[in-house]
């Protein structure tokens, strides 16, 4: 019988997936590295705080847009293509931000970015499911972990220690010269993996998608600026119109699909595996963005630490998670999720009720090692999660698979952030008006209210996480794709 260690990643394969795995590291470190530089940039380029904003969130817009077409875009062209695709236009997007004269062209310079970005994290893990032999995906699934957390972890601490020697340019200077190596080196080695094939495309759900999301995306993030005084508009008026192209655009990939035109195929949610995976994954992203936003607010604001001790309070939760992945991974393949998933999750719920006794008088030696039990469960479920989504659809569904994964997470952040944001908003300006309470003490108070919000989530995902089932054989599979 065939063991887990006997089973070896072809050589050729290793080079693709490393080359994938750097390249995803560089895109999403991107994602994060120039927040703290926000205040500088609005200073230089003497634009406002609403305007400024749009950095971040033309970011996700682009990604909301963008993911939900990759599905289409990895039936119909070669791995390669899409890569050399990807990475060039962050490369280019990446030197335009360096050159950015004014607002305007930094704006544009993000937005390629992201359409980049975009396309990176679904080529990967559809490459993962195509070249990795299935005994050993759960140990690359979770070094694939590494660079979902630790890009985004060291972020703030490596712009920060920029910032202070250097100008806000040399964010994109420095990552440039390594886009352009990855970019070079992977067009000479990657592979044209997978089969290809003429898919027809439906325009109207390409409209449909990109309005159905972006508005979700948006109208959830509005929250969060018109919980700071920033939003441009009611934070209702995108989030209702959003969901109503939603709901015409999943109606439309119902009919396309019986067909095998969709732009994005929702046969994948036929698998029992994959939907209660896509359910925790929606669960702890919004609970992993929501604490990532509300953390340093509570730090700076309550705790009265500065911006680069509340990034060296989280950085470590952020290593462990990442470094931890490979090991997770080679657990699940040998015990499978439930036995994991199950203990991270109680984890994750320690640490957020752990999380809804911050106050005032907290150490933030506490801080750090709550930040680092929330992250630590979280290593044990994402892991998991990605594994049994992608292992749990037939072959011809895994570009639309990792397009739903991807979708989720930008939705599941979006709605994390808005949730945490709108929370601790409300119950500050509610204990303030009520006792006349100091600016810190309602800020603390709206803090505790909004991590209990999270606790109170994260204990009711302890249910489905119990009934994470093993991926279906591939006879079950192709039995579901029937009519």
């Amino acid at each position: 019988m065939t063991t887990t260690e006997q089973v070896r990643l072809d050589p050729r394969n290793r080079v693709v997936l490393t080359i994938l795995l750097i390249s995803t590291f560089v895109v999403f470190l991107n994602e994060t590295i120039l927040g703290v530089a926000l205040p500088q940039i609005m200073k230089q380029l003497n634009i406002q705080p609403s305007t400024g904003q749009w950095l971040s969130t033309a970011y996700m817009l682009t990604m909301a847009i963008v993911i939900p077409v990759t599905g289409f875009l990895l039936q119909r062209f070669t791995m390669r293509s899409l890569y050399v695709l990807a990475m060039g236009l962050f490369t280019v997007g990446t030197l335009l931000g360096a050159l950015a004269p004014d607002f305007n062209q930094l704006l544009i310079a993000r937005i390629i970015q992201a359409a980049g970005t975009a396309v990176m994290m679904p080529l990967l893990m559809t490459n993962v499911m195509v070249l990795v032999p299935e005994a050993i995906r759960g140990k690359i699934m979770g070094t694939i972990s590494i660079v979902m957390s630790v890009a985004p972890a060291i972020g703030p601490a490596v712009s920060g220690l920029v910032l202070s020697i250097l100008d806000w340019r040399w964010l994109f200077w420095l990552v440039l010269p390594i886009a352009i190596v990855t970019l070079i080196i992977g067009t000479m080695r990657m592979l044209s993996v997978g089969e290809t094939r003429k898919v027809p495309v439906d325009v109207l759900s390409i409209i449909l998608s990109a309005l159905g999301f972006s508005g979700l995306v948006y109208g959830l993030s509005a929250f969060a600026e018109a919980a700071r005084g920033a939003a441009l508009v009611s934070p209702y008026v995108p989030l209702v119109g959003g969901a109503v192209f939603f709901t015409l655009f999943l109606l439309r990939q119902t009919r396309l699909q019986r067909e095998n035109r969709a732009l994005l195929d929702l046969r994948t949610f036929r698998a029992r595996p994959f939907t209660i995976a896509i359910i925790l994954m929606a669960v702890f992203m919004m609970s992993l963005f929501g604490v990532s936003i509300l953390t340093p607010i509570y730090t700076q604001n309550v705790l009265g630490i500065t911006a680069l001790a509340t990034g060296l309070i989280l950085l470590p939760g952020g290593l462990a998670m990442g470094l931890l992945g490979p090991v997770v991974g080679r657990l699940y393949d040998r015990f499978g999720a439930r036995r994991l998933i199950v203990p991270g999750a109680i984890a994750v719920c320690i640490a957020m009720w752990s999380m809804v006794t911050f106050d005032q008088t907290t150490w933030p030696i506490f801080v750090l090692a709550v930040n680092i039990l929330l992250s630590l469960g979280l290593a044990f479920i994402f892991t998991p999660l990605f594994t049994v989504s992608m292992s749990s659809v037939p072959p011809q569904l895994y570009p639309h698979a990792s397009a739903t994964v991807g979708t989720i997470q930008q939705l599941a952040g979006a709605a994390g952030t808005a949730l945490f944001i709108t929370v601790l908003t409300a119950a500050s300006v509610n204990a303030k008006g009520a006792s006349a309470a100091s600016v810190v003490a309602s800020t603390s108070h709206g803090v505790q209210a909004a991590f209990l919000c999270g606790a109170i989530i994260s204990t009711l995902a302890l249910i489905p996480a119990a009934m994470i089932q093993r991926p279906a054989t591939r006879d079950e599979m192709d039995a579901e794709l029937q009519p």
